[in-house]
């Protein structure tokens, strides 16, 4: 049984940063694309950023520079770096991971929202 855990989340000013990790069992974070998207209130899940199987990285435009997407094989645990934290980032945190590498998924921000398996979410709050 695949179980995502992600911790980190919190409540930090604008401009602060946050860093999430997502734990896995059952999963290698090795063997297949993994990513993290994000659910603000009242508005549709978006793609935040995706990692391959080799450590390519993949971003969505609006935290292109801020955000920082790393995996520790090792610890069998994704992360997800967040600085210069702006209101609009502010949404629960979801980690997920398919069973494909990201080359088999088409886009592999725009997939994370739909991947074979995803965390039950952490909530980031930025407050101006």
């Amino acid at each position: 049984q695949v179980q995502l855990v992600e911790s980190g989340g919190g409540s930090v000013q604008v401009g602060g940063s946050l860093r999430l990790s997502c734990t896995a069992s059952g999963y290698t974070v090795s063997s297949g694309c993994m990513g993290w998207f994000r659910q603000a209130p009242g508005k549709e899940r978006e793609g935040v950023a995706a990692i391959d199987i080799h450590g390519n990285t993949w971003y969505t435009h609006s935290v292109e520079g801020r955000f920082t997407i790393s995996k520790d094989n090792a610890k069998n645990t994704l992360y997800l770096q967040m600085n210069s934290l702006k209101p609009e980032d502010t949404g629960m945190y979801y980690c997920a991971a398919d069973m494909w590498d990201c080359a088999r998924l088409g886009s592999p921000v725009n997939v994370t929202v739909s991947m074979d398996y995803s965390g039950k979410g952490t909530l980031v709050t930025i407050s101006s």
